[in-house]
């Protein structure tokens, strides 16, 4: 049975990034929530008192819109949480999984709407003429979204919030189907009474659009698929310019919801100490973080481009490199103050750092004899002085 520690979950609340974005976000929605839920209660119910298919699909449609406005309130809550033992990447792809069950609802409610429109148009001379009635609140309903569409491009535009100004062209596109209904019930007053169910069936498709593209968009997401390949160049480009940074490979991509995870392999100068190869690697892991829309990178050191061969792979351990070492010698090794091996290009060179009262004149000449024709061994250099300190 696992022990939760709720005092952590109060601790690890959610702290935006960009606070006044944030609040931009959530405030918008909350604005779109409340115009999508009227327009929802009053396109259903002048659809069904005003005989139009198709304005009883475009309230359906701004039901759709309403429900992905909760989603993003759902995942701005929950799929912001700090990662935690469970969830050791964090939440994100609550807002996954949610797109995904939602995508797939839509896109079947946008089918039947287009079948049911289809069967009807079966029989048009059962078609009902629409009540003028309908076609004011599609008008209303028109005027509303296209409202919608400004306030929130204005609010992105403020803020400088790219995700905002896509929610404000979302908000133009539904505006699009709330004038096709127009023409749809404009259709059916002038005697075209099919029309509207023509009308209904388009409103139809653009919501089944809609919901297998928000599936569409989740499933690859779940599959872990990469970035688009400009954002690839572009995070390749950031990690090369940083300094001490001589090489670039395998480089990896998953999305998660709004950002993305990076794995990168970079190649660095190879006789550098272990702490400056740190520091390289978080100066990289830095610029990406700070230049990309990123939630983490992991940074793997390499002293040479090992993507394709592994060139080291067959080399023995250090304890078994210094015994094969006595042992090519005949001797024991005097104790060194330092052994600093350096495996690169399937061999070792070693570098023996000894205290200055040694005698290091012989072991010198038989060191450079055996790396002439040893198997692991490229060059073994003898330090008279002790290690750096």
């Amino acid at each position: 049975m696992k022990n939760h520690n709720h005092s952590h979950d109060i601790s690890a609340a959610f702290e935006p990034a960009h606070p006044v974005r944030f609040a931009a976000a959530r405030k918008s929605t909350w604005v779109s929530i409340f115009i999508n839920l009227i327009l929802t209660v009053l396109q259903v119910l002048g659809g069904f008192f005003g005989k139009s298919q198709s304005l009883m699909a475009d309230g359906l449609h701004s039901l759709a819109d309403l429900l992905s406005d909760v989603l993003v309130l759902f995942a701005n809550r929950h799929g912001n949480k700090h990662a935690d033992a469970d969830h050791p990447y964090g939440h994100a792809r609550i807002e996954t999984a949610a797109s995904l069950i939602l995508g797939t609802s839509l896109a079947a409610l946008g089918i039947g709407l287009l079948i049911a429109a289809g069967m009807r148009l079966q029989h048009p001379d059962q078609v009902q003429a629409v009540n003028p009635l309908a076609l004011w609140v599609a008008i209303v309903a028109l005027a509303a979204k296209e409202g919608m569409f400004r306030y929130m491009l204005a609010v992105a535009q403020r803020v400088r919030s790219q995700m905002l100004v896509a929610n404000a062209w979302h908000a133009r596109s539904d505006a699009a189907s709330s004038l096709v209904v127009i023409v749809g019930i404009v259709g059916n007053l002038l005697g075209y009474t099919f029309l509207d169910l023509v009308a209904a069936a388009v409103v139809g498709m653009m919501i089944a659009y809609m919901g297998i593209q928000f599936a569409r968009d989740a499933m690859l997401e779940l599959i872990d698929t990469g970035l688009d390949e400009a954002e690839v160049r572009a995070i390749r480009n950031t990690l090369k310019a940083v300094p001490g940074v001589m090489g670039l490979h395998e480089l990896r991509t998953r999305k998660m919801a709004d950002n993305a995870l990076v794995d990168a392999h970079i190649i660095v100068e190879p006789k550098i100490s272990v702490s400056e190869g740190h520091y390289i690697a978080e100066s990289a892991r830095a610029a990406v973080l700070k230049g990309h829309q990123v939630m983490d990178v992991m940074v793997h050191i390499d002293s040479e481009d090992d993507a394709k061969t592994k060139p080291n792979a067959h080399l023995p351990q250090r304890h078994l490199l210094l015994a094969h070492l006595a042992d090519r010698l005949g001797q024991t090794l005097p104790p060194a103050s330092r052994v600093v091996l350096h495996y690169l290009g399937g061999w070792i060179e070693a570098e023996l750092f000894f205290d200055s009262n040694a005698d290091l004149s012989a072991l010198r000449s038989k060191c450079a004899s055996i790396a002439a024709n040893d198997p692991y061994f490229r060059s073994i250099l003898i330090y008279q002085g002790g290690a750096p300190k």
